[in-house]
C-alpha cells in the first residue's frame, strides 16, 4: 500500500505541476498571473511541512497527521471546481497545498521506517511514484487534446480521493533507532556551516525550476508540440529519474552527497540553458528532460540520504519539513514569482531559463565552497543497512 501511495500523490503532481499553467490559462488568467498563483501556492509550502510535522515529532503518529493531511486536501480541492476567479483559485489551491504537504514528508518517514533504512527496498517502494507521475502525465496530456484544459481537475479530483481512501489501509511504522534526549533542540543542527550550505543551495535549485515548473507546457504548445507530446515529454523525464533511482545508491556511495550534488547541479543548469537557446529542435527536449535524472531524481536522492542520516531519528519529520519548506518552498515561490512576471507570454522565455541557469550553476558554487571533511558521515558505507532517497 505504500506503493500505491506514492503512485497516487506524485501521479497527482503530474498531473498539476505540468498542466496547472495549462488550465489557468484556459480559465483567461495571463502569465503574469499564472506566476503570482503558482509563487503564492507555493508559499503554503514553508508553512504546512514544519507545522505537521511539528505535531509528528511530538505526537510520534506520524500516519495520524498523513491520513488527516489526505483527506483535507481532497476536500479543499473540490471547492476549484465552483471558483472561478484569481483570489478564489488562488485560496482553492493554497488550501490545498497546505493539507498536501503532509502527506509526502510522513509518508518518507513510514516507509523508511518500515524499510529499516535498506535502500534497496526503499527504492523499490519509491519507484512507484515516478510510475503514477509518468502515467498520469501521459494521461492527462491525452485527455486535454481530446476534452479541454479542464480535464486536469477531474483527474486531480479522481486522485486525491483514491490517495486519502488508500492512506486508511497504511500502518504506523516503528522506530527502531534511539531517539535523543529531549533537551536536544533541532536549532543546533540548523545553525551548522554544512546545514546553511546545503539549504541555500537547494533553494537556488529550486529558484531555477520556476521557468519549467509554471510554464514548460505552454512553452511546448507555443513551440507547437500537442498536449500528448508534452505528456511524452515529461514523462521521458520521469523514466530517466526511475533509472536513476536504481543507481542513486551506488553514485552516492562511490562520490559522496556533495559531488553527487555539484555534479548534478552543474548538468541542471546546461539543462536550463538548452531550454533557452534550442527548445525548438525536439532533439534538445529529449537531451533536455533526460537531465531530469540529476536535475531531479539525483539531487534529491542525495538530500533525503543528507536530511535522514543528519538529524537522527527525533527530528527526522522537522529536518525533511525544513527541506521542504525552505527549498521547495521558498526558493518555489521566488522561482515561480520571477518566471511569472519574466515571461511575458512567452515572449520572455530565454530570459527565464536563461537565468535559471545562472542560479543553478550558483547551487553548484555553493555546494564546492562547503569543505568535504563536514560531509564524511554521509557515505554509504554497506550494501544494507544504507540509506537513500530519490524523487
Amino acid at each position: 500500500m505504500l506503493s500505491l501511495t506514492f503512485f497516487l500523490y506524485f501521479g497527482q503532481l503530474g498531473v498539476l505541476v505540468p498542466y496547472l499553467g495549462v488550465f489557468l490559462d484556459g480559465r483567461g488568467f495571463n502569465s503574469q498571473e499564472i506566476g503570482e498563483l503558482f509563487a503564492l501556492v507555493t508559499l503554503m509550502r514553508i508553512i504546512g511541512p514544519n507545522l505537521f510535522a511539528s505535531f509528528a515529532d511530538k505526537s510520534g503518529k506520524s500516519l495520524g497527521i498523513l491520513q488527516i493531511g489526505a483527506f483535507l486536501t481532497f476536500a479543499t480541492f473540490c471547492s476549484i471546481f465552483w471558483l472561478n476567479s484569481f483570489w478564489g483559485l488562488t485560496i482553492a489551491f493554497g488550501l490545498m497545498m497546505l493539507f498536501f504537504t503532509a502527506i509526502a514528508p510522513q509518508t518518507e518517514v513510514i516507509t523508511l521506517g518500515s524499510v529499516r533504512g535498506d535502500a534497496t527496498k526503499y527504492s523499490h517502494v519509491r519507484l512507484w511514484g515516478s510510475i503514477g507521475f509518468i502515467v498520469l502525465t501521459v494521461l492527462a496530456g491525452k485527455l486535454i487534446d481530446v476534452f479541454s484544459s479542464e480535464a486536469p481537475i477531474y483527474i486531480s479530483g479522481a486522485v486525491l480521493l483514491g490517495l486519502f481512501l488508500v492512506t486508511l489501509s497504511l500502518k504506523e511504522a516503528t522506530a527502531s533507532e534511539h531517539k535523543s534526549s529531549a533537551a536536544d533542540s533541532i536549532w543546533r543542527k540548523v545553525r551548522t556551516k554544512v546545514f546553511i550550505g546545503f539549504i541555500l543551495s537547494s533553494t537556488l535549485i529550486q529558484i531555477s525550476f520556476g521557468p519549467y515548473y509554471s510554464f514548460f507546457a505552454l512553452y511546448a504548445r507555443d513551440l507547437n508540440y500537442s498536449g500528448q507530446e508534452t505528456g511524452a515529454l515529461i514523462a521521458l523525464g520521469v523514466a530517466a529519474e526511475v533509472i536513476i533511482f536504481l543507481l542513486a545508491g551506488r553514485l552516492i556511495g562511490r562520490f559522496g552527497v556533495k559531488w553527487t550534488l555539484f555534479v548534478s547541479m552543474l548538468l541542471t543548469g546546461l539543462r536550463w540553458y538548452l531550454l533557452a537557446v534550442a527548445a525548438q529542435f525536439w532533439p534538445t527536449l529529449i537531451v533536455s528532460q533526460l537531465l531530469h535524472a540529476f536535475s531531479f531524481g539525483l539531487i534529491h536522492a542525495a538530500s533525503i540520504n543528507f536530511i535522514h542520516h543528519y538529524f537522527g531519528v527525533q527530528f527526522r519529520s522537522q529536518g525533511q519539513a525544513l527541506y521542504t519548506s525552505i527549498g521547495f518552498g521558498i526558493g518555489g515561490a521566488a522561482g515561480n514569482f520571477g518566471a511569472g512576471l519574466i515571461w511575458q507570454q512567452g515572449q520572455g522565455a530565454e530570459l527565464a531559463f536563461t537565468l535559471a541557469t545562472g542560479f543553478a550553476l550558483l547551487g553548484a558554487l555553493l555546494v564546492a565552497c562547503i569543505p568535504s571533511r563536514y560531509m564524511p558521515c554521509l557515505l554509504y558505507t554497506s550494501p544494507s543497512p544504507r540509506d537513500q532517497r530519490g524523487s
